[in-house]
């Protein structure tokens, strides 16, 4: 019975309405702006490969037809572009034809002209296309994107929509060799219904933070990637301590994105040191230092150091900073050296590591005695 229809309303009803009416309309909207992205993201790749098939002047740009298109619709401002990404796109065009049969009249149209009502048949057995868009993602899309056996694909795409799974939870069945294991069992419904009930699920709220819809819908990483309250104020002050404090660095950027294969990551801060003539690289974590953290930042601060060190440049220098309730740890990554008068002079030039500590204690207590927050 809905909160209209009950004459005397209690307060745990009223919670309990309010808190469903948000449950639905975000999942509306979540499933509103999945489908215009992956509609977008289809579109996209049929102009990309009927361009290549037909276009008039497509024999001007060769073999550099998806560096200049990329570049010039970067230009004008058009998210998610790059050549990887072009490709993909088509890709994901060819693969799933189906997405036909999802586009309204006036897309359907551009479709026709494009494709010349040559748009392949989806093969049978197959999820409609109505269905797939959604229901998964346009980042599950790129997971399954990856399996070049159609029947796994297909699979993997049933199973997900019944399920509900995440895409982290696409991932990890898919890494775990879930097709191939329930080939091979003997009671596969038995296999199936372990899965599904271990089967991390999805939700709208963590639609907005997949880096596709994110850019998308105009967002910065900012604004969705912070963890928590805490730890987005944590690096307000960590990044005003080191403008103010430590001579010589200038901010970048904040929550810096980079792609290190098919992932993207998110670094917490980014300064260039006009003394020391590199960047810097600052990560938060609220937990106790590990070796897994220490190895992402090395990853990150090697990145850099392939990436983005230009003439002139002395190699990247990461900063790790581990919180465990009121303690604090600072670490330092090296991007390879082992010049030791480099090393000097980074220490030198550098904050204190037991200033950087007393600091992050400081804000992590006064965090604590103004909302009681305890960092786990």
């Amino acid at each position: 019975m809905s909160a209209v229809d009950m004459p005397g309303l209690n307060f745990g009803q009223l919670v309990s309405s309010i808190r469903d009416v948000d449950s639905e309309l975000a999942a509306q909207a979540s499933r509103a702006v999945n489908v215009s992205l992956t509609l977008r993201n289809w579109m996209i790749g049929l102009h990309v490969e009927e361009y290549d098939r037909q276009g008039v002047d497509r024999a001007e740009y060769g073999d550099k037809l998806m560096d200049r298109l990329a570049d010039s619709l970067i230009q004008q401002g058009v998210s998610r572009c790059e050549r990887r990404e072009l490709y993909r796109y088509r890709q994901f065009y060819l693969a799933y034809p189906q997405i036909v049969e999802s586009l309204t009249p006036q897309l359907r149209a551009i479709c026709d002209a494009l494709a010349v009502g040559k748009v392949g048949a989806a093969p049978q057995l197959r999820i409609n296309g109505k269905t797939l868009i959604s229901r998964l993602s346009f980042t599950h899309i790129v997971e399954l994107l990856n399996l070049e056996n159609v029947t796994q694909r297909s699979f993997y795409e049933v199973e997900c929509i019944q399920g509900n799974w995440s895409v982290r939870e696409l991932k990890r069945q898919i890494h775990s060799l879930y097709y191939e294991r329930c080939g091979l069992s003997i009671n596969q419904e038995a296999l199936s219904s372990l899965v599904q009930q271990e089967a991390q699920k999805a939700t709208p709220r963590l639609a907005v933070r997949d880096p596709y819809v994110f850019e998308f819908l105009g967002l910065t990483p900012q604004e969705v990637m912070g963890e928590s309250h805490l730890e987005a104020r944590l690096i307000e002050k960590i990044e005003s301590f080191l403008l103010e404090l430590g001579h010589g660095f200038c901010f970048e950027a904040r929550q810096k994105r980079i792609l290190i294969g098919d992932e993207h990551y998110f670094i917490d801060l980014v300064f260039y040191h006009r003394i020391l003539k590199c960047h810097v690289l600052v990560e938060l974590k609220l937990a106790e230092f590990s070796h897994e953290n220490m190895g992402q930042l090395n990853t990150y601060v090697s990145w850099y150091k392939k990436k983005m060190m230009s003439e002139g440049d002395n190699p990247p220098i990461g900063i790790l900073l581990c919180t465990h309730k009121k303690h604090s740890l600072v670490e330092f990554a090296l991007a390879g050296m082992d010049n030791q008068l480099f090393v000097s002079k980074y220490q030198l030039e550098l904050p204190r590591r037991e200033d950087m500590e007393r600091f992050l204690g400081e804000k992590l207590k006064e965090a604590g005695d103004s909302k009681e927050n305890v960092v786990e």
